[in-house]
């Protein structure tokens, strides 16, 4: 098969297609045929090096979609044809087929496309353990996510709508403002403006923000611990370098700041976040957005755009 094979660290264009060995189940194992590979900042940081040693030579991605091929010894509840979100997996989804755990990949509903169930995963998963894993954020609260037109954050605001919270938002384009209003936003401020966090916190009549999502904490997060409310929280999704805040903000509002990584979520929380994935599918009040599909060879120019503050919604790779 074809597929991505990387022998160190580097740049993106140290990606590059190649002949793989096809991957063969064993008890307990399905093989996908991949339709779509979803592409994740996370997936530039282990390539770059950024999260430690990796055994070379190896596939990147966590994240796509397809057909079972195969299945192993043991597995009983995925079947030969069967349409799949693949959700971590062993031997890397940039690749034509992959081979996973019976319960890393769930059914996708004929209703998705492809291209979208590989938009799944990291984005949808990631947005469901800030919002409530971590936030345990409840009906009837205000969430401000920050830099909502990516793949993260148009996640959290239909998780978050469906969840019936208010949902304020805000993004860097006239383009981008309008994209996340159509995924459910109540409303959408421009990120740049000055002062935008006053103008949010305004909206919930001087009480301030219950939940912040934050994607770029070294920027945002002395900010965002002035807007909250008593007993905010903050949860960092994503940041690219430090940050100074001044403690007495937590202090006053008896507020908190929490990081999240799905690399801890456990096997429990991975069954309720695709327990609902399935139901937000299948009911349509989640609808993964595809900016752009790729072929597998233009990986490396998949990782640049997916670092670019201009992309909208998921980049996905076509083998």
């Amino acid at each position: 098969m074809k597929g991505i094979a990387i022998g160190s660290f580097g740049e993106p264009e140290i990606m590059k297609l190649a002949d793989l060995p096809d991957p063969h189940p064993g008890p307990g194992q399905v093989v996908v045929k991949v339709a779509a590979a979803g592409v994740n900042p996370v997936d530039t940081y282990i390539r770059s090096g950024i999260y430690g040693e990796v055994p070379f030579p190896f596939t990147p991605g966590i994240d796509g979609a397809g057909i079972i091929e195969a299945v192993g010894e043991g597995v009983r509840h995925r079947k030969v044809g069967e349409r799949v979100y693949v959700a971590f997996c062993i031997s890397g989804t940039y690749a034509e087929k992959v081979l996973c755990n019976e319960f890393q990949t769930h059914p996708l509903p004929d209703r998705i496309s492809f291209a979208q169930g590989a938009a799944i995963g990291v984005p949808y998963g990631a947005a469901y353990r800030a919002l409530f894993q971590k936030a345990q954020a409840k009906g009837g609260e205000t969430v401000l996510v920050h830099g909502a037109s990516g793949g993260v954050g148009i996640a959290a605001v239909q998780l978050a709508r469906g969840a019936g919270l208010w949902v304020l938002a805000t993004a860097g384009s006239e383009e981008g403002r309008r994209l996340v209003l159509e995924q459910g936003a109540h409303e959408v401020i421009d990120h740049h403006a000055p002062g935008h966090l006053r103008q949010l916190a305004e909206k919930t009549c001087g009480r301030g923000l219950d939940v912040i999502l934050e994607m770029l904490a070294n920027v945002n997060l002395g900010e965002d611990l002035g807007a909250l409310a008593q007993g905010g929280r903050v949860v960092v999704v994503g940041s690219r370098g430090r940050v100074e805040i001044d403690p007495r903000d937590l202090m006053k509002r008896e507020s908190a700041v929490m990081g999240i990584t799905l690399f801890n979520a456990t096997e429990r929380e991975h069954q309720e976040m695709h327990a609902a994935f399935r139901a937000g599918l299948e009911s349509g009040t989640l609808r993964p957005v595809v900016s752009k599909e790729l072929p597998l060879s233009e990986a490396a120019q998949a990782h640049h755009l997916v670092m670019e503050k201009s992309t909208f919604g998921k980049i996905v790779l076509v083998p």
